[in-house]
């Protein structure tokens, strides 16, 4: 089985930072697409960046510049550092990966998600 883990979430003032991070295990040969998604209450989910296999990301217009997606493949592990942080940043953040397992299939997966505040 293949689970995603997320960590990094807390309480922040406007303009300052939090890195998230979400770490894959299970029965896992490579990543492929990892993403970042956020949702606040009443709204719609958004998403927020992707970095592909290859090390292209891409961003929504909301958070380009600001936010940073990455990923360490040694440690199944894809980050999101978040720098210049607004009100309008508050949500709950989750992460969405495709992974190959082993045996040449693919699975995507959710993770639980992590509570970003973002409030003076």
């Amino acid at each position: 089985q293949v689970q995603l883990v997320e960590s990094g979430g807390g309480l922040v003032q406007p303009g300052g930072s939090l890195r998230l991070s979400c770490g894959a295990s299970g029965s896992i040969f490579r990543l492929n697409v990892m993403t970042w998604h956020r949702q606040a209450p009443g709204n719609e989910r958004e998403w927020v960046a992707t970095i592909t296999s290859s090390g292209v990301t891409n961003y929504a217009d909301s958070v380009k510049g600001r936010f940073t997606i990455s990923r360490d493949n040694a440690k199944n592990t894809v980050y999101l550092q978040m720098n210049s942080l607004k009100p309008e940043d508050t949500a709950v953040y989750y992460c969405y990966c495709n992974v190959v397992l082993r045996g040449g299939s693919t699975s995507s997966r959710w993770g639980q998600g992590t509570q970003v505040t973002v409030s003076s």
